[in-house]
């Protein structure tokens, strides 16, 4: 990011803390439009008549757009100066949820929810640069503290308001409550942050580099989404998208290698401890979205819950988060931060394993202790990994590696929502043919079962009429016990993966710098 010149008399008469405020009040709500949106799908998917496949567009267009801002930022903001950068994209932000509110259709919120990831994108690396920026170097523990926790629990808490707001008004609520937020933030950042003084003038825009990564990341994306409903690479039109993102993907890298106006500089996974630590964070990002949007679906759909009470359940991790980050924060300072990484990849694997025992009779109470360990195991690598991924890089690629570190988490994870609703279908249809095979003349516990629900059902109805609401009924069941198994099979898959990527953590170097 760029160094912005400040005057002794333009400090004096902005407070720290109105600062702070001023640019997180739009950095939470842009998180916050990431998380609220997941225990709404049910809701939305009914107003407009649309499968679950076609509603996760809403999801993951906003984090794709939110994700290819990351890389331009720096440049945007040496472009048009810093204050007036912050007021844009807050009145674009602004425009895409006023879209979505009006959305007369499944297409328009999608469009809107596109908007809207290009206002928020820019917010959570300009916000940490501002911090680091405005308080003192003494105070710098202070201002990542506040960015750390806004970003995290406005992530985990999102689910609890949007529940809340689709049970008891809408879910247009969801997006209207960003418009006076909007509004807000446009007054207070041009009263509360500075202009920037740039001596510099940004160099020229890579149009093709960037229109290159726009091609391949919406491509994979809508590949991802569409796959598992057209049958993947049976479908023609799947191959062909599949075949234009390796075609930009190339590109993209030959041409941020070779040109001298690239707007982002690849060379930088070069390095050892940045590449370890994106993986790792990347890989943190993927249990913390995955089980934000798996256990809502879950317990709306198979344990009858409301939206609000879904959104209620991640409670528990929320809070967790916000005392290990205290705890968590000290510790660091002690304790090497690989050990600390360690130990709270072993604490991920462990809690999502503990979703795998799901089953109908769980209560709410059953979800809490996962939820906590969750919510600590995510707090205690989030913290070590950013700080280490970043250490042996020269300072001069600090605010670039920043923003590619995440970058990568941001398309990882819309990546990682999209496989995982491929992964429930699949993996539902896998146990439904399995089960379905039970479902014979010759197995006496399905005959038994058929032949009590026959009785119960005679007193009301004709035999043959009996006969058919009993088969109904068992397969309704066999239908919720596929879709069970599925996901325990994709908690089980993750926790795997936590474990085996546990002993990376001792791969990170904490001394040498380059």
């Amino acid at each position: 990011m760029i160094k912005v010149r400040q005057t002794l008399s333009e400090r004096l008469h902005i407070s720290v803390w109105l600062v702070a405020f001023s640019i997180m009040l739009p950095t939470l709500f842009s998180m916050l439009a990431t998380s609220t949106v997941n225990v709404a799908i049910a809701h939305i998917g009914g107003a407009f008549g649309a499968t679950r496949d076609e509603v996760n567009w809403v999801v993951t267009s906003y984090m794709i757009a939110h994700g290819i801002m990351l890389p331009v930022t720096g440049y945007l903001e040496n472009r048009f100066g810093r204050r007036n950068f912050l007021k844009a994209i807050s009145v674009i932000f602004g425009l895409g949820s006023f879209l979505c509110i009006i959305a007369s259709s499944l297409n328009m919120l999608i469009l809107g929810r596109i908007i809207q990831g290009i206002g928020g994108g820019p917010f959570m690396p300009l916000s940490q640069a501002i911090l680091l920026q405005t308080f003192k170097k003494e105070q710098h523990g202070i201002a990542m503290a506040i960015f750390s926790l806004g970003i995290m629990v406005s992530a985990i808490v999102g689910p609890s308001i949007g529940g809340f707001l689709v049970d008891n008004l809408s879910w247009r609520w969801i997006f209207i409550i960003n418009i006076p937020v909007a509004i807000m933030s446009v007054i207070l950042i041009h009263i509360n942050i500075l202009n920037s003084n740039i001596s510099i003038k940004p160099g020229k825009f890579d149009k093709p580099g960037f229109i290159s990564l726009v091609i391949w990341l919406l491509s994979m994306q809508i590949v991802l989404d569409k796959g598992q409903q057209y049958g993947w690479f049976d479908c023609r039109w799947i191959c062909c998208l599949s075949f234009v993102a390796c075609c930009a993907m190339v590109f993209f890298i030959v041409r941020e290698l070779e040109s001298k106006t690239a707007f982002t500089d690849i060379r930088i996974f070069k390095n050892f401890n940045f590449v370890i630590g994106t993986i790792l964070g990347s890989f943190v990002n993927m249990i913390a979205y995955m089980t934000l949007v798996v256990i809502p679906v879950y317990v709306q759909t198979l344990m009858g819950y409301t939206a609000s009470l879904s959104g209620y359940s991640l409670l528990p991790r929320a809070l967790s988060c916000i005392v290990s980050m205290f705890v968590v924060a000290k510790l660091v300072t002690i304790i090497d931060n690989r050990i600390l990484i360690a130990l709270g990849f072993m604490i991920l694997g462990v809690s999502t394993f503990m979703f795998t025992n799901l089953n109908l009779s769980w209560g709410f109470s059953s979800l809490i202790l996962p939820n906590i360990l969750l919510g600590i195991g995510i707090i205690m690598t989030f913290i070590p990994i950013a700080s280490l991924a970043l250490s042996t890089l020269p300072k001069e690629k600090l605010a670039l590696g920043a923003g590619l570190h995440s970058l990568c988490k941001c398309v990882v994870t819309a990546f990682t929502i999209s496989i995982s609703n491929a992964m429930i279908t699949m993996f539902s249809q896998a146990h439904q043919n399995y089960l379905i095979k039970n479902l014979t003349g010759t197995n006496l516990v399905f005959q038994n079962k058929i032949n009590i629900l026959i009785s119960k059902l005679s007193h009301f109805n004709i035999g043959y009429i009996a006969l058919k609401k009993a088969n109904v009924i068992i397969y309704n069941q066999l239908l919720t016990q596929s879709k069970l198994m599925a996901f325990t099979d994709i908690f089980a898959i993750f926790a795997l993966m936590a474990i085996i990527l546990t002993p990376l953590a001792f791969s990170l170097k904490i001394t040498k710098k380059i």
